[in-house]
């Protein structure tokens, strides 16, 4: 049986990190368009518009595909996402948030800026 190289893939996932993304539950190739799902079972299914999706990909570059994804996912996706979770923190709200920040903040600016009143039992020791 003829099988699917994948060795220029593990290169460029070291090479090229960017090159990639993961959607949907697979490592997305965005030039090529090809998704390569790995299955709990070790194995990696190929899934594209051309017929690279007719050839296996051969045991022993299943697991060195599968080592080299592991490796670009900790190593560059996980950061990735982990600094734009981080910087859509900072995003300015939009919208009704944006309004209901502003009545809230007013809200609360209005009760602080109320006059203390004394406590209940302060005026009572203090009266004769």
């Amino acid at each position: 049986m003829t099988y699917l190289d994948v060795n220029p893939v593990i290169g460029s996932l070291r090479t090229s990190p960017n090159a990639f993304e993961f959607v949907g539950g697979a490592l997305h190739h965005i030039p090529s368009r090809h998704y390569f799902y790995f299955e709990g079972n070790g194995h990696v299914r190929l899934a594209a518009e051309c017929s690279c999706s007719y050839l296996t990909v051969r045991d022993e570059q299943q697991a060195a595909l599968t080592e080299a994804f592991s490796e670009w996912r900790v190593n560059y996706w996980r950061p990735l996402e982990i600094n734009r979770q981080f910087a859509e923190h900072f995003n300015p709200p939009s919208g009704w948030r944006r309004i209901l920040l502003r009545v809230t903040d007013r809200l609360q600016r209005a009760l602080l800026a109320q006059p203390k009143k004394a406590h209940a039992r302060q005026e009572a020791a203090t009266c004769p």
